[in-house]
């Protein structure tokens, strides 16, 4: 592991274009409809587990299982770690990923509890490069609607989304920061990186 914060850090930045390249499909096949309609199913089960009036326990599980089968997670990880997951090991990429998975469907999940009362509805769908860009608009009880949008690819071998944005919000971005603050806080300890996820979730 980089022990070296600012090293670390210099590192992350002159690698971020060769994997932010690395994020879309490497060929363009997915269509927009296909695309448009994994984020209406995905919206749906969304939307399903808002009107559920579940505790908030067992929706951050509905909202883990939708994280699990409508996004790359093993991508967005891997981005999350930037530089590091290169000298990670087979074992803590897997670790890393499935404790990944549970902390961010929480934190996402405590975002869309927010939207209870309200719905999302998916407007349109475009190719952008080698990825497509599903516009959605979330209508919450007294407040304005704002703007949901979810970048979808068939890198991982199916349709799955690999960023959204929340009101302009880049999760891609915010989980490569938030996890390199992390990385530093331990000195680049991954393992220990993983047990700190583990009690956040």
């Amino acid at each position: 592991m980089l022990n070296n914060p600012s090293r670390r850090s210099f590192l992350s930045q002159i690698s971020a274009v060769a994997l932010a390249a690395a994020v879309p499909m490497p060929a363009f096949a997915l269509s927009a409809s296909s695309a448009k309609s994994l984020v209406d199913k995905l919206v749906a089960d969304i939307n399903a587990v808002i009107d559920s009036g579940k505790s908030e326990s067992a929706m951050y599980k509905e909202f883990e299982r939708i994280f699990a089968r409508y996004a790359d997670v093993p991508t967005i990880a891997r981005y999350a770690l930037g530089v590091d997951a290169r000298s990670a090991s087979a074992a803590q990429m897997h670790e890393f990923t499935k404790v990944f998975q549970r902390y961010i469907s929480v934190k996402y999940g405590k975002r869309f509890r927010e939207f209870i009362g309200g719905k999302i509805v998916v407007n349109s769908a475009r190719a952008i490069k080698s990825f497509i860009e599903v516009k959605t608009t979330a209508h919450l009880r007294g407040e304005e609607p704002f703007e949901v949008v979810f970048l979808v690819s068939d890198r991982s071998g199916s349709a799955r989304f690999f960023n959204l944005f929340i009101e302009g919000i880049n999760m891609l971005l915010t989980e490569r920061t938030e996890i390199g603050a992390m990385l530093d806080q331990r000195r680049g300890d991954l393992n220990a990186v993983i047990a700190d996820l583990r009690k956040l979730s």
